[in-house]
């Protein structure tokens, strides 16, 4: 820079982070306002920044008119031509048009010290709006980005953290509950949005927010940030539990080893890192049973069935002591995996299923009864209709498994009783079968053996007296 002024301006502007052409569009402007509160003429003052001296060039406007009405912003296009003509020739003058604007030098050295102030004030201004505009556009592209911060001091809740040259904010509510800072430590947030304020822009930070479990895991597993393995989704309760949806692009990946990591290293960093937060990583699938299923973790889930699929409602069946597992402290697990699924999840125990398919089965009884008494004696030939249809509709609906010596029919009663593979026949007890309808104790004695392998209780009595 060749003058003392130029290399202010470049100085500021580097320091500030902006062009330095703002810095100069804010000296020219100062400059004209000063102008404008020292001569008080109605004049159109323009101001320009010469680049040779380093000063600021103050010039009045006056447009080229036929007959002069305001004395302050026109000149007659014969009294231009004449002032012309003595100081470029006739050529120059005789080039002058209606409508051209003529600039007439005026001093700034009177301006004086006030002006000087205004001029000054004006600078900071437009140097001010210019750093804020900055650094609104810097980080508003910068949301959903994780930075690290120092802790400067607390303010009502809130914590005010440095973030390179900046300030930002970390609301009491973006906060999570199991924290605790004091000034001086170094915290990794996310940042959530940028406002416009009287006092500049306010970057918002949190901790609670799931993109800073997602960007976590970007950093932590290669997987991720490489595009094999991808997050399907995240939810969170700060301080509590998260649970993350995971799919692999590649069949030899597993998505959740992945993000384990040996050992429990990769997950383990990310909880360190939240101080604790326990986090549920399950596999995404786009079978909507699958994923509810894979989502409940760690409880595991004896059978799930769509209730509404409009409405996304489904109904989870677990053993009666998984259903604690399954709901979770105050109900968070369930809550969780419908947040991350996005069904209402209803969850129920093998006790209260059977107890409400008991229920159905005697309300059907009842109006089978009803019916029973206000029809007709039916023909021989009806009862065979009905019999065949009755045969043909079983026919229709496959049984889920077969047991050795027990009929179709008894198998439909175990299933509507809550019983849907041969494993839950198996791990019942007497009492337990027995209270399905239809189903006595000798029955149910038979069914446990065929469902185990193990020889009925009298056959096994009559091979031990041949013997």
């Amino acid at each position: 820079m060749s003058n003392p002024l130029q290399q202010t301006i470049e100085a500021l502007a580097k320091e500030k982070g902006i062009e330095p052409d703002v810095v100069i569009s804010a000296i020219e402007e100062a400059v004209a306002t000063a102008s404008r509160k020292y001569y008080k003429t109605g004049e159109n003052l323009k101001t320009r920044f010469n680049l040779e001296t380093g000063q600021v060039d103050l010039f009045a406007l006056k447009t080229v008119v036929q007959d002069v009405t305001n004395a302050a912003t026109e000149i007659a296009i014969d009294e231009a031509r004449q002032m012309y003509r003595q100081l470029y020739g006739d050529d120059v003058a005789n080039s002058i048009e209606l409508g051209d604007e003529m600039e007439f030098p005026k001093p700034t050295e009177v301006l004086g010290r006030i002006a000087a102030q205004t001029a000054k004030q004006v600078i900071f201004q437009k140097v001010r709006e210019a750093e804020r505009e900055n650094i609104f556009t810097e980080y508003n592209q910068r949301v959903g980005e994780v930075h690290s911060g120092t802790i400067k001091r607390f303010e009502n809740g809130d914590i005010i953290l440095e973030i390179g040259r900046i300030e930002a904010v970390l609301p009491r509510k973006e906060q999570s509950r199991a924290e605790s800072y004091t000034p001086g430590d170094r915290v990794r947030t996310v940042i959530k949005g940028v406002n416009r304020g009287a006092k500049g822009p306010q970057i918002v930070l949190s901790r609670t927010d799931p993109a800073l479990l997602i960007k976590l895991f970007e950093q932590e597993v290669p997987e991720i940030y490489d595009g094999t393995v991808m997050i399907r989704g995240a939810v969170r309760e700060a301080g509590d539990r998260a649970k993350v949806a995971v799919f692999s692009r590649e069949r030899d990946v597993d998505p959740v080893g992945a993000c384990v990591g040996m050992k429990g290293t990769r997950v383990q960093s990310i909880i360190r890192e939240l101080r604790g937060e326990k986090i549920d990583i399950v596999e995404f699938s786009e079978d909507p049973i699958a994923f509810v299923t894979n989502a409940l973790s760690p409880a595991k889930v004896q059978r799930v069935s769509i209730v509404d699929d409009r409405e996304r409602v489904m109904e989870v069946v677990v053993e009666d002591k998984q259903l604690s597992l399954a709901i979770g402290k105050k109900g968070q697990n369930v809550r969780l995996a419908a947040k991350l699924t996005g069904w209402r999840i209803d969850i129920k125990s093998e006790e209260e299923k059977r107890k409400e398919v008991e229920a159905q089965f005697e309300g059907l009884e009842a109006l089978g009864g009803e019916a029973a008494e206000g029809a007709e004696p039916a023909a021989p030939g009806d009862a065979d209709a009905a019999a065949s249809a009755g045969v043909q509709e079983a026919a229709e609906t496959p049984l889920p498994y077969t047991l050795a010596g027990i009929g179709e029919k008894t198998i439909r009663k175990l299933v509507d009783g809550g019983f849907a593979s041969q494993e839950a026949v198996a791990g019942a007890t007497v009492e337990q079968l027995s209270e399905i309808p239809g189903i006595g104790g000798k029955t149910a004695e038979k069914i446990l053996a065929a469902a185990r392998g193990e020889q009925e209780p009298a056959a096994a009595e009559t091979a031990a007296e041949t013997k």
